[in-house]
């Protein structure tokens, strides 16, 4: 199994198998759990590289495993450190419901998301993407957790939340690191949005009906530049209408042709899978994501978070 404890036995994530249809090596290191003959866990990281014949052909693969355990058990417990660090209670609200869908590229993500009740009809939310991924960029989201802890109840007004992350960030963080983001407040009373946007994809509305529409605003990265003064926008949503917010991990994926799935790509995939009848499956959603790409695996940290009106 691999690290999210998925089978690597099929054709969807065998890396060797990956690595013989894609005709690409691996950029870096597959972690695989495996079992030694006394049931113990073993991690290992697994690279692999195609074979061609003289013509250039694709005739086989190999694949070469190292002894992961150490680097493991250090990754395993920032793992949980992380986890613990990030506010994922998701608020038990009748009139909606936040549903998050996380798979991180490595053990330890840079992708954040938090949710908080700022009253009896209104919550606040951060979705966020640091720039990379592994140990640097988990390291930043802890930074990211701390600032929200302190600072989410600004998010009654959007864009002082915003420019006040901003530059908290940029006071700490000096190297050219920065995080993307969309953050708002929901009022559940209204069934009404006020969003910024700090470099974030687009976001997907998709009404009761059917229709999608794109929520698209505009502004500057977290921790890029300081003084940086941030525009909100508004929306209306309806019972049945379900919002996606989501990182660019989720869009900017090429395909064989080095074309870019784009927000419209991914809402076909989402439409193929029944979406919005039918509830978002992550698994499934990989899969095609994958299967796109027509990659060894996919880039990036990979987040949606859902949002359906009742």
């Amino acid at each position: 199994v691999d690290k999210d404890g998925r089978s690597l036995c099929g054709e969807e994530f065998c890396p060797l198998y990956r690595c013989m249809v894609t005709d690409k090596a691996s950029s870096a290191p597959v972690i695989v759990i495996g079992h030694t003959k006394t049931g113990e866990r073993k991690p290992m990281a697994v690279y692999v590289a195609p074979i061609h014949d003289d013509s250039g052909r694709v005739i086989g693969g190999i694949e070469t495993f190292l002894d992961f355990s150490e680097t493991f058990s250090d990754l395993e417990r920032a793992k949980r450190i992380q986890t613990l660090s990030l506010d994922h209670n998701l608020p038990q609200d009748s009139r909606f419901s936040f549903s998050p869908f996380y798979l991180p590229y490595d053990m330890i993500g840079g992708d954040y998301f938090a949710i908080r009740r700022l009253d009896d009809d209104h919550y606040g939310f951060l979705l966020a993407d640091v720039m990379g991924h592994g140990v640097a960029a988990a390291l930043y989201t802890m930074h990211l957790s701390s600032l929200w802890s302190r600072y989410y109840h600004l998010l009654r007004q959007p864009a002082e939340f915003a420019s006040v992350l901003n530059g908290e960030l940029g006071m700490v963080v000096k190297d050219e690191s920065f995080a993307t983001a969309v953050c708002g407040i929901l009022n559940a009373a209204e069934r009404s949005m006020r969003i910024v946007s700090a470099g974030g994809p687009p976001l997907l509305l998709v009404r009761a009906d059917g229709r999608a529409e794109q929520i698209t605003a505009h502004g500057l990265p977290f921790g890029m530049i300081d003084n940086v003064d941030y525009d909100e926008i508004g929306f209306s949503c309806a019972a049945g209408d379900r919002l996606l917010m989501f990182t660019d991990g989720a869009v900017e994926i090429c395909n064989a042709d080095g074309r870019m799935l784009g927000t419209e790509g991914l809402l076909g995939i989402l439409r193929s899978q029944g979406y919005p009848e039918k509830q978002i499956v992550l698994k499934r959603l990989h899969e095609a994501l994958l299967k796109y790409s027509n990659g060894m695996r996919l880039d990036d940290d990979l987040t949606l978070l859902e949002v359906r009106f009742s």
